[in-house]
């Protein structure tokens, strides 16, 4: 009789055991959920994370500034003619490699999207301006070409590219 009521008495220690840990461990999970669920984007910048734009009736030659992320954003609508001179530029001519067809999407080689950030300090460029016929950072001189690939000056890099699609003919949506 005596090893079953050992055996009995065991289970039931083991049961409380286990039963105790479970206890435990969602009483745990319960604390630090709320600390883990605060470093998630506020609703207010998961907002902002991807923008769509209507860009129909941005004229050929023509420009527009507009705001994603809280970062400027150029869109261009290009020219033939800036098409062919910015597919016609050799890469090694450029301080940072890229091809004009690298930096639009297919079937849409007339749209330049860009961040409007110079990637020497992040001063704004002047569009349609420079020795290349694209964007000028008068704080330091750096010189873009058409499709917004850094020719001169102290900048490292292109501007950047944001991830970018087409929805339909003329609606993008960024981000």
């Amino acid at each position: 009789m005596s090893t079953q009521a050992e055996h009995s008495s065991t289970n039931r220690r083991d049961f409380l055991f286990v039963a105790t840990g479970a206890v435990g461990a969602v009483g745990a999970a319960a604390v630090v959920w709320p600390l883990i669920n605060q470093l998630n984007p506020d609703a207010s910048t998961l907002a902002l994370a991807s923008i769509q734009y209507d860009v129909g009736p941005i004229a050929e030659g023509q420009s527009v500034t507009i705001m994603w992320r809280g970062l400027p954003v150029f869109v261009r609508h290009r020219t033939a003619a800036e098409i062919s001179e910015a597919q016609a530029v050799p890469l090694s001519d450029l301080k940072d490699p890229e091809t004009d067809e690298a930096r639009t999407k297919p079937g849409h080689e007339q749209w330049l999207i860009m961040i409007a950030n110079c990637t020497h300090l992040g001063c704004i460029p002047v569009g349609e301006s420079g020795d290349f016929d694209g964007w000028f950072c008068p704080c330091h001189g750096s010189h873009y070409d058409s499709a917004g690939r850094i020719r001169r000056g102290p900048a490292p890099k292109n501007l950047v590219v944001p991830p970018y699609e087409f929805l339909s003919d003329t609606l993008v949506q960024i981000g």
